[in-house]
Parts: C-alpha cells; sequence; structure tokens
C-alpha cells in the first residue's frame, strides 16, 4: 500500500529510530501551516512498511514531542492499521508560533525541513502577515453541505432586528453574499458557520463541586456555530437556578445570571476561537461559577483590562464569523465584546475573571450565593471529600446506586459504602427505601 507523496503538511519516518528527525518536521511543519501529519512506519516514497507499536512506543513517540517542541502543543497520537502493517500516526496543530524543535527553527519547503534563524523566521512572518486569514480558505465540505434551515433562520433574524436589509433571500444567495462559498465548497467560515458536517464540538457538563472531579453530567455536542449557540445557551440556562417575581399580575421567571451576560460570553466565546486545531469548546457548570473555554489565547495583544479601561476595541480574528453573528445580534456591538460583558456583568452586580494561555481562553462567571442548580454541600470539615462528593450526587438524585455513585466518582463500591454509612452516621442522610432498592432522604 502507498500513501502517496510527502507533501508540506504529511511527512513519513520510517521507524521511531528517527525521531529527532520527525521532531524537526513537526516544528518546520507548524511554523509554515500551524497543522500536519506524520507517520511512522512509512517510507518517503510513501510505501506502507509498518513497524512495531507498543504502549511504550506510543509513549516515546509523546515524550518526544513534550521534550522537544516549545511552545508546548498537544498532538492525537495513535496506532493505525493499514494493509494488515501497524504504524503510529501523529496528528498536530498549533496557533502559537515559532516553534522550535530541541531549540532550533525551522521552515517547511516542499516536503523538506530548512533550519533557519529566528530573525529570517520573523522575517517569513512579516511576508506572510496575513497567512492567518484562514476564513477565507477552502474547506473540503461542497456548497451543498449546508444547513439550509440554520441559514433561512438568520437571514430572517437579521431582517428582524433590522441589520441585514428586508428581501427575498435563498441560502446561495447569503452565501455568496457574505463570500462564504469558493469554487463550489464552503469555504472554512462557510463550514463553521452552516455546513450540515458537524464541524464544531461542544463539550458541557455539570459538576458536583468547583473542581473538574466529579460531574453529574457529561454531553458531547457536534454541529455548526449558529446551531451550537443556541444548544449552549439552552444547557446552562437549564440548569441554572431562577427565582420568580410578581409584578402587579405578571409573574416572571429571573436566572441567576441575566441571560444577556450568557450570550454575548457565549457569543464571543466562539466568536473568537482558533478552528484549525483539534480542542473543543467547554462549559462546566459547577456549584459556584460557570466557565466558557474556547481554543485559542485572547484574540487581541491588548489585555482584556486595557480594552475595558482605555475604550480599545477588541481585534477580531475570525472577521467574517463574528459579522455573522452580530448581524444575527448574537454579539451586540461589534468589536467591543470584552466592554459590554464587563458592564452587563457589573450591572447584575455578577463577578467574573478569565483565565488566558496559549492553547485556550476560559472565561469564569462566578454564580451568586446559594443559586446554584447543582445540590451545593455546605463544606463542613467533618466531610471528606468522597462524602461531599456522594452527598452532592444523592441530592441530586436520590435514589442512585451505590454501583451509579462509584462510576460517577472514580471509587470502589466498598468506598463509596463507608462513605454513606458515615453520612448517615454524622445525620446527613436516612434510608427510606430497603438496603436493596435504596432511596435516601437529605436530612442536611
Amino acid at each position: 500500500m502507498n500513501l502517496g507523496k510527502e507533501t508540506e503538511t504529511l511527512e513519513f519516518k520510517k521507524t521511531t529510530g528517527e525521531m529527532k528527525e520527525a521532531m524537526v518536521s513537526i516544528s518546520s511543519i507548524l511554523n509554515k501551516h500551524g497543522i500536519g501529519t506524520l507517520y511512522f512506519g512509512v517510507k518517503p516514497s510513501g510505501d506502507v512498511i509498518g513497524q512495531d507499536v507498543s504502549e511504550s512506543s506510543l509513549r516515546d513517540v509523546s515524550r518526544a514531542v513534550y521534550e522537544n517542541i516549545r511552545p508546548q502543543i498537544y498532538p492525537v497520537i495513535e496506532e493505525v492499521v493499514l494493509d494488515h502493517k501497524h504504524l503510529i500516526k501523529v496528528e498536530f496543530s498549533g496557533e502559537n508560533a515559532p516553534y522550535s524543535a530541541a531549540g532550533r527553527y525551522y521552515l517547511r519547503t516542499a516536503d523538506e525541513d530548512r533550519e533557519v534563524t529566528p530573525d529570517e523566521l520573523k522575517a517569513f512572518f512579516v511576508a506572510n502577515k496575513y497567512r492567518e486569514l484562514w476564513e477565507k480558505g477552502k474547506s473540503n465540505a461542497t456548497a451543498k453541505q449546508i444547513d439550509k434551515p440554520a441559514i433561512k433562520s438568520f437571514w430572517q433574524k437579521a431582517i428582524s432586528v433590522g441589520r441585514l436589509p428586508d428581501g427575498r433571500y435563498t441560502c446561495p444567495i447569503i452565501l455568496q453574499r457574505f463570500g462564504l462559498v469558493c469554487d463550489n465548497h464552503l469555504t472554512n467560515a462557510g463550514e463553521i458557520l452552516f455546513g450540515n458536517t458537524r464541524p464544531v464540538s461542544l463539550k458541557a457538563g455539570i459538576f458536583a463541586t468547583d473542581e473538574k472531579l466529579t460531574f453529574l453530567d457529561m454531553k458531547l455536542f457536534e454541529d455548526n456555530i449558529y446551531n451550537l449557540l443556541n444548544i449552549a445557551e439552552e444547557y446552562i440556562l437549564k440548569n441554572i437556578r431562577w427565582r420568580s417575581e410578581i409584578t402587579g399580575t405578571e409573574r416572571e421567571e429571573i436566572p441567576e445570571i441575566p441571560v444577556a451576560v450568557i450570550r454575548e460570553v457565549l457569543a464571543n466565546s466562539f466568536a473568537h476561537a482558533i478552528y484549525n486545531g483539534r480542542t473543543i469548546h467547554e462549559i462546566c457548570i459547577h456549584p459556584g461559577m460557570i466557565t466558557v473555554y474556547s481554543p485559542g489565547e485572547y484574540a487581541s495583544k491588548h489585555k482584556p483590562e486595557e480594552c475595558i479601561k482605555d475604550n480599545i476595541e477588541s481585534e477580531i480574528r475570525n472577521a467574517t464569523i463574528a459579522k455573522i453573528l452580530y448581524l444575527s445580534k448574537s454579539i451586540e456591538q461589534f468589536g467591543s465584546g470584552f466592554k459590554r460583558i464587563n458592564s452587563l456583568c457589573n450591572d447584575a452586580g455578577i463577578k467574573y475573571s478569565y483565565e488566558n494561555s496559549e492553547n485556550g481562553f476560559k472565561f469564569v462567571i462566578y454564580r451568586p450565593e446559594l443559586q446554584s442548580d447543582i445540590p451545593s454541600v455546605t463544606l463542613d470539615v467533618t466531610l471528606n471529600g468522597t462524602e461531599m462528593a456522594v452527598l452532592a450526587i444523592l441530592k441530586q438524585k436520590p435514589d442512585s446506586s451505590r454501583d451509579e455513585i462509584a462510576d460517577k466518582i472514580s471509587k470502589t463500591v466498598r468506598t463509596v459504602q463507608r462513605a454513606l454509612d458515615s453520612l448517615r452516621d454524622k445525620g446527613y442522610i436516612r434510608r427510606v427505601e430497603s438496603k436493596q432498592n435504596p432511596v435516601w432522604e437529605i436530612l442536611k
């Protein structure tokens, strides 16, 4: 079997004995294109020859990447079988160039890796300043692989909020109007926004504590941005606490965190993410906070607090995506995301923070005290971590079996039973059904 020729984003190595050379290829491809694939067990000609693959050899590759590539990346390393031969496949990506291998810098030219000085590398990036215009690149999705209901919903909403002139629109007209097609294919932005190929992933979970240890719910959604924004908003609103207020004869349901805050944070998270990597979006709902994570560091060279204080407009990483979200009023004001989020949070008395790293940006919304949809556990010095997690699960589902609890908190059934006995003895719970089918009453 032959995999074809090496390219600027595809490299072959005969065995893991060429590990040093493989690291050079990874860094050079990252510096030129930001994404690539490398196979161990394939000749430079593309002929599949295979090699011994074990857990140890996979770890060796992972360790080599960790020790040699800077800034750090997180490749997907797996064993694949082609033509009955075992190979190691390494898929990698990164948006924090320049990357070095063992302290040296390389650039990919055709199928070769050329060492360059830092100054040469800088000159390359200056000359290719706009290479990051990923949005306009042609995707693998054809112009027919679209989510027609989503596109129709977009133009109807954009018209209704006054940001798109009234008129007779069709899906092809919208795609052409906003530059979302190229040579009968969707552009990368077009696929991300309206493709039916499930181009974007969102992981959403509810956790028993403010650490990502014991989850009470976990879901993975795969769809386009337009739909995922609604899915994400609905998931959060469904899993936070609401209060009722009666004004005159009208009863109003009010969420603990204003919908406007949630909507603005989500929209900016999707608008400014980096999409040609493998990291997925993530929403975590904890008793004390909600975190919204998007791949790719903060888009501006200015810190968020500088944008708030000095009226600096946000730098737009994905201009086309941001424009579509603005027209449909998912983003309220074009280019002023963080400033608006700050204003909305201050008006609602909501505290927030953020964490910015090379790999992603996390926005943290702190939930008002005692306003948690996840049963919170009052910290008690008499309870250890396992007991607190078990109590949180029982508050969520009083008829949870020992096996169910053990699976959720990654403990043995015997450990769970000890925690149940301790909680009972300390007066936190009481069994109200049989031992075979227990239901626990929460006492405090």
